[in-house]
Formats: structure tokens, sequence, C-alpha cells
């Protein structure tokens, strides 16, 4: 399959992970560099989950939602019109985070889009998220007002990351294909007494500077798992109870913030992966069709639960492995996916496993390449537990 490359360092990391004093924050001045980061309010505020107007400064038109939903906003800015921090904020945020309360003509025009937005989805559409920043932008500055012919007259491009799934007659059930899957890692039995593993190999994203970092990886049936990366910063961190999770990024202005709504969905489905018969118990209805990745025929399944967002699997049509999964979770602004794809993959207690997998979603890109996988190792509670939170 090979790694997905990413199209531009500053496009997502610089552009969310260090915008949490954010798009929508401003003050009537500029801020002064001897002006102080977040209080101990702010960063026990966005521990627990509280909305973004009591962690970030001077919310105006994003009230109301989780701190993590508010990143994730971001997310959905950078990805429509493939932006980065200083698209929107004044250039001193190089250097001083303050300088996010700098307010600029394209903050103010963020907040117009927003409002009028949710206007046109409360008067048109029932306050669904119809329409998105990404809707009009799709990946560009200025919205295009004329016709592509080439699309128009081109041959289907498939969008793996739209929500929309037709259930195809030409493909088997998805029972089918989880079976075939159970078979082709080494049999259900097998993969039944895979109950628990640690891993230990190199993490490299944005946030180590594109350099491999020691990781470690933690993981216990039926949905629990923490990822742990001594990235230059200091430790980032990805933990998942089985009902709460956190997030722990050092290079971040709130360092440590929980996971809420779809996060933790999503948080969920990545550790019961590992775990088949779980993830295929997790939702109750299943949906099939046929998709290709990198030229190769895959069968995508997507699971759903009601009033939840639905999780995709793809698996080769060939061998039968699981090579990719998608997901997404609601923003303000629209819904975001984040793809998990797996390769390199090798025997573990007559379990294949993969060796090689890259998280994908709007503001970092993370390839986790492990050296080392012990199954059935012990894992005490405590690696699930909430990451020791800091302040700067």
């Amino acid at each position: 399959m090979g790694k997905p490359v990413r199209r531009n360092r500053f496009f997502a990391a610089f552009a969310i992970l260090i915008a949490g004093l954010g798009w929508l924050t401003s003050v009537a001045t500029q801020a002064s560099p001897q002006q102080p980061g977040p209080s101990a309010a702010a960063v026990a505020a966005a521990v627990t989950g509280a909305p973004a107007e009591q962690v970030f400064k001077d919310i105006r038109v994003l009230k109301g939602i989780p701190a993590d939903e508010f990143l994730d906003t971001m997310g959905m800015f950078a990805s429509a019109l493939l932006f980065d921090c200083v698209s929107c904020h004044a250039k001193e945020i190089i250097t001083d985070e303050n300088a996010f309360a700098i307010e600029t003509p394209k903050i103010q025009r963020a907040r117009q889009m927003v409002v009028m937005t949710n206007a046109i989805n409360r008067l048109y559409f029932g306050a669904q998220n119809r329409v998105t920043c990404f809707t009009c932008h799709g990946g560009g500055n200025l919205p295009r007002s004329e016709p592509n012919l080439d699309v128009q007259y081109g041959e289907p491009i498939e969008d793996p990351y739209r929500m929309a799934f037709v259930q195809s007659v030409a493909t088997p059930p998805a029972t089918e294909i989880f079976a075939k899957y159970l078979k082709a890692i080494g049999g259900a039995e097998a993969a039944a007494r895979l109950t628990s593993f640690v891993g230990v190999g190199t993490y490299t994203g944005f946030d180590s500077n594109d350099v491999p970092v020691p990781a470690e990886v933690f993981v216990r049936a039926p949905n629990q798992m923490t990822t742990i990366a001594q990235a230059q910063a200091g430790t980032n961190a990805k933990v998942f109870d089985g009902k709460q999770g956190w997030r722990m990024q050092q290079d971040t202005p709130i360092p440590l913030f929980a996971m809420t709504g779809d996060n933790l969905t999503g948080a969920a489905a990545e550790a019961m992966v590992w775990f088949p018969a779980s993830l295929q118990k997790s939702f109750s209805q299943w949906q099939t069709n046929v998709a290709e990745i990198n030229g190769t025929n895959v069968l995508a399944v997507q699971g759903s639960n009601p009033g939840g967002q639905p999780i995709r699997l793809y698996f080769d049509e060939e061998s039968g492995m699981l090579v990719r999964m998608v997901h997404w979770r609601r923003t303000a602004v629209g819904a975001i996916p984040t793809r998990v794809d797996f390769e390199d993959f090798r025997p573990v207690a007559g379990v294949q496993m993969p060796f090689l997998w890259t998280r994908t979603w709007t503001n970092n890109q993370v390839v986790m390449q492990m050296k080392e996988i012990r199954p059935n190792a012990p894992v005490e509670a405590s690696r699930f537990a909430r990451p020791q939170a800091t302040t700067r």
C-alpha cells in the first residue's frame, strides 16, 4: 500500500495543534509578549471536557462545545481551505503563542462564515450540518463558482471519506467477510487467545519533527489502548480506558485535554480493531460494497449504530486482511474523517498482526512502526489512567 505522504508539513499539525488559542479568539489590542499562557483553570477545564469558552480565550461563535471538538473544528477549517496557522493568524504566532489573540481580517471572516453556514443549515436543513466549510471550499481558499467539465465527463472518482454508503448486492455479507478475515489472521481460536499486547517501536509525526522517536503501545481486550511517544518537547500520549479518553501533546497551548463524543467512539474502535470479534459485535448494522486502494481491490464494510457515526473497514479482496479503517467525528461545522492504514503483517502468537500503521487526520499524520510486539503481556490498569496534567 505504501505510506501516505504529507502534502504540507504545516498543513495540519502546526495549523491545528498550536491553534488552541485559535481562529476564533481575539482581543481589542495586540497581545504583549509578557502576556501569560493558559491559566491553571483553563488547563483543568480541558482535562474534564469543559466547554471551549472555559478553555480558550474569547470564544464568540463556537460556545458550548468541548475543547477537543473545538480543535477538531480548527481541523475542518485547515482541511477545507488547505490553510495553516499563519494563513489566518499574525506571523508572530511562530515565536509567541499569545499572538493567536491578535485579531486579523481572516479571523473576522472565519466568524462570519460559521454564522453563515449555521444559518443555512438552520433554515433549510433542520439544523443538520449538511452545508460545511468543505461543501463550498473543497480544499481551496476561494469557493469555485464555475463547473469543471473534466469532472462532468471524466471517470467517477471514489471518495473514501464520504460517509454516504450504498449496500451492494454483488458483495458477500459482512459476516462472511469477517469470517475470511479471522481465517486470514490465523483462525478464530488463535485470535480469541490474544487478549492483550505491548508494542515497542517508533512514532513519527509532525509533533516529533518528522523524526522517529521511541514509542510504546499498550492494548487490552476488549477496547483499551494507550499510545505513548517520547517527542522532543516531552511525552505525547493518547489514552482510552474503555469509557474515557485523553490526549496529551506538549507542543500545544493546552497540553492535556479530554476526548468527548465521537472522539471516544473512534478511540474505542481503534482499540477494538485488534480484537475482531468485539468489533463486529459493537455495531448493529453492517453494509458491504467494493472499492479500490492504490490499485488493489478491497471489500468495504461499514458498521453503524442508531444515532452514531459509522465506521468503515477495508479488507483486501484476495487475502482477506484488514488494510484500512476510517471513522468520523462531528464538529460544530461538519464531520471530519480519521484514517488508519495497516501494513507489514507478521505472526505473533499465531496471529498475523500489523507492525506498521499510519493514522491520518486533519491535524497530523503519525506513522507507528513496531519493532517488537509481546502478546498477552500483563498490562496494568494504570496504563489506561488519565495522564498527569502539566502546565507551562
